[in-house]
């Protein structure tokens, strides 16, 4: 690298145009930049490929793992599909189960409240039958017109005198 003289010599003066001077030869500093600059420069090339390089392997990494994602989620997709097949008829069954036990209990409910009606019918039975039997003796006892109404007392001018 260049030393502090060298850095200083950039900045000197040169001989304006015109004439030549004595030891006026024009600074070449562009030849004096690019040797200033291509040590660095090289080390920079060797950085670059490294980068690139490092890059490149992070990118295929990269990818691969993102495969092995890909996969993983779908194993678990794939898993949960199973386990809710498993859950859907678990909880068929289970639901299948309490509807069996609840038409159980209203079946042995509806058993129970025809028995009970059953046996109001056979309690009650024998007294409606003798008022069905008293009211048909009394009506067979009742002489009836042909309309099936019984006689009035008198007939419609039951309540008149004659003059």
């Amino acid at each position: 690298m260049a030393g502090l003289r060298d850095f200083l010599l950039r900045f000197r003066p040169v001989g304006s145009p015109g004439r030549a001077s004595p030891g006026g030869v024009p600074a070449d500093r562009t030849a004096e930049l690019a040797a200033e600059l291509e040590p660095p420069l090289a080390l920079l090339e060797g950085a670059e490929d490294e980068a690139r390089h490092i890059r490149n392997s992070a990118a295929r990494e990269a990818a691969a793992k993102r495969r092995a994602a890909e996969r993983r989620a779908e194993e678990i997709v794939e898993h949960a599909r199973d386990r809710a097949r498993e859950v859907r008829a678990t909880s068929a069954a289970r639901v299948r189960r309490d509807a069996e036990t609840e038409a159980a209990e209203l079946l042995a409910t509806a058993q129970r409240e025809a028995a009970a009606v059953r046996r109001r019918a056979e309690e009650r039975m024998p007294a409606l039958l003798d008022r069905v039997a008293r009211l048909v003796a009394e009506d067979i006892g009742t002489p009836r017109t042909p309309t099936g109404e019984p006689p009035s007392s008198g007939g419609p001018d039951s309540g008149r005198r004659d003059p």
